[in-house]
């Protein structure tokens, strides 16, 4: 049996960036605030590619439903229900690309307040701040809205890593 071959079917290292972008993810007590604020970073990261992943897959759906083969003449009821999956998929579309500019300001947000944050432990406070002064005033606008969502999310994600656990 060859060594390689014992080996090869092994999955490789899961990255330090995966694991802090977990959902689930439990930091213990005694973690820096660098590695929170990594953990904030990381798990940003991975949504704002599932938001990215999100419109481009909603593109896709606008643009083959608006397709329409040239020697396939469609019925009345046919048009009508074409029309209303374009209309479904750009309205998918829409949100989606709500909650990728949201994330894309959270992580604006966040670098501007390492920028201007004196204080290391100080950080993620002003932060959870701001997201949550942004969170209100869209709450007087838009409840519920994609971005709503997505920045109350996000603010959830800074309240689940950004302080030790009070168990």
């Amino acid at each position: 049996m060859n060594f390689d071959d014992e080996f090869s079917h092994e999955t490789p290292e899961t990255g330090s960036d995966e694991l802090l972008s977990d959902d689930n993810l439990r930091l213990p007590d005694s973690a820096s605030t660098l590695v929170r604020i990594h953990a904030i970073r990381a798990w940003l990261k991975r949504r704002r590619q599932e938001a990215a992943i999100e419109v481009g897959e909603a593109a896709l759906a606008i643009q083959h439903t608006a397709q329409e083969d040239p020697q396939h003449r469609p019925r009345r009821r046919e048009i009508q229900s074409n029309m209303e999956r374009v209309q479904r998929a750009q309205r998918t579309f829409a949100e989606a690309q709500q909650r990728l500019d949201a994330y894309d300001e959270a992580e604006t947000l966040l670098e501007d307040c390492v920028a201007h944050t004196t204080s290391g432990e100080r950080v993620l406070v002003e932060y959870y701040l701001t997201l949550e002064e942004l969170v209100q005033d869209i709450t007087d606008e838009i409840a519920h809205s994609p971005r709503y969502q997505a920045l109350a999310d996000v603010q959830h994600r800074v309240e689940h890593v950004g302080a030790p656990n009070e168990d």
